[in-house]
């Protein structure tokens, strides 16, 4: 049962109606400083797994392989212009709400909140072990997160924020539904080190959240897809 997954979508459907209720009565600088705190939470989350490490040369060895491969192939920018085009249907269906931003700026907004909601590390993460093993904490603290970042900018973007909920249902719910069939294939260890894989990516989006350091997240993704055949390669050489 995705509980986890209906439970982040829901928290950015509520947070998006929120905010575009009551999102005028808070400062820009109260805004700014929970986003920090989002920013240190998330980074919390990513050290809490990469303690579970049992490979850590094969860990490594994925997250530096699966990156260059990430930006040999464009990955990011693959999936900023998905984004894109996901931007210009749901603007269609929600109309924008008036914002002192231009349009541009309200576009780079909205593609912005599409790649966090949809095509984060953290949600990726924490679908597909949500689908191996059940665990829903992962993307319960995500959805803790994601309500109030989707508070903050429903502010500027208005109803609109809500509607990403649903193409972020459907890429969960097939993450979460090719997990079950890959973990039959696992070993504990290789597991474990999918998570510490998954908590170094949490660990640069939460630098990327505090603007310390812009950590290119979306190309580190496919390191996601090899750590685990490496950790099983490295167990048995």
């Amino acid at each position: 049962m995705p509980v986890g997954i209906l439970i982040n979508v829901l928290s950015v459907i509520i947070g998006g109606i929120v905010g575009t209720i009551a999102g005028h009565k808070l400062s820009l600088d109260f805004k700014q400083k929970m986003n920090m705190v989002f920013g240190a939470c998330a980074m919390t989350m990513g050290i809490s797994t990469i303690v579970e490490m049992k490979n850590m040369p094969a860990v490594i060895f994925s997250v530096v392989v699966g990156t260059a491969i990430g930006l040999a192939i464009h990955f990011g920018d693959k999936i900023e212009f998905l984004c894109g085009q996901m931007e210009k249907i749901v603007s269609k269906v929600i109309p924008q709400k008036e914002s002192d931003l231009s349009e541009e700026e309200l576009k780079s907004t909205l593609i912005t909140i599409i790649v966090l909601f949809c095509a984060s590390g953290t949600g990726i993460y924490g679908s597909i072990v949500s689908g191996m093993t059940g665990d829903q904490s992962i993307l319960i603290s995500k959805s803790i997160l994601d309500f109030f970042t989707a508070v903050i900018f429903a502010c500027l973007l208005g109803a609109v924020v809500s509607a990403i909920a649903i193409p972020q249902f459907i890429i969960f719910m097939i993450l979460f539904l090719l997990a079950g069939v890959i973990y039959p294939l696992t070993t504990p260890n290789m597991i474990a080190d999918f998570k510490a894989c998954g908590g170094i990516l949490l660990l640069a989006t939460g630098f990327r959240m505090i603007k310390v350091k812009m950590f290119p997240t979306a190309d580190m993704i496919p390191a996601m897809v090899i750590v685990m055949p490496i950790s099983y390669l490295w167990s048995i050489i």
